[in-house]
């Protein structure tokens, strides 16, 4: 009996730490963990922020920042995730077009545009023959999106 004790203070102790790593303001351990993993994608998000700028060449400089995109298949469907250093005027439009294209009903959304461009989506899938979306072509299209995007915003400038 003392072991087990000794276990469940030991967890506790653990959940205390990585509430602290995290940042966390939860109570209760189920959400302490969830707090740690959307930690943790926030960070695989900025790793991959650096490696394509590391393999494109670019600096982290505002000008040169372009819209990174993760997609992911979850239980409840599909998560995207799409984040630039700078404000993106427009491309929360070219994102969504993508959802409707694909038959993606956005069921919870997160977007900020001051100064910088993050949303978080999860979308699912809308009443179809049993087809399931693959995160791959998901992603895929949302980056030609962007691309879109891009090249309708350097038209308007020049």
């Amino acid at each position: 009996m003392v072991s087990r004790k000794h276990s469940k203070d030991v967890l506790h102790e653990k959940l205390q730490l990585l509430r602290s790593i995290t940042n966390s303001h939860a109570n209760n351990d189920s959400s302490i963990i969830q707090d740690a993993s959307k930690y943790i994608q926030g960070l695989k998000q900025k790793v991959e922020i650096l490696n394509h700028e590391i393999a494109s060449g670019q600096s982290s400089s505002y000008q040169n920042s372009w819209p990174v995109v993760t997609v992911e298949a979850v239980e409840k469907g599909i998560q995207v995730n799409l984040y630039s250093e700078r404000s993106c005027p427009g491309l929360l439009v070219f994102v969504l077009k993508v959802f409707e294209e694909l038959g993606l009903n956005v069921l919870e959304a997160r977007v900020s545009c001051t100064g910088s461009f993050h949303l978080q989506a999860l979308g699912v899938e809308s009443e179809r023959k049993g087809e399931s979306i693959d995160a791959h072509i998901v992603k895929q299209t949302i980056i030609h999106a962007i691309e879109n995007w891009s090249e309708n915003n350097n038209d308007h400038q020049d």
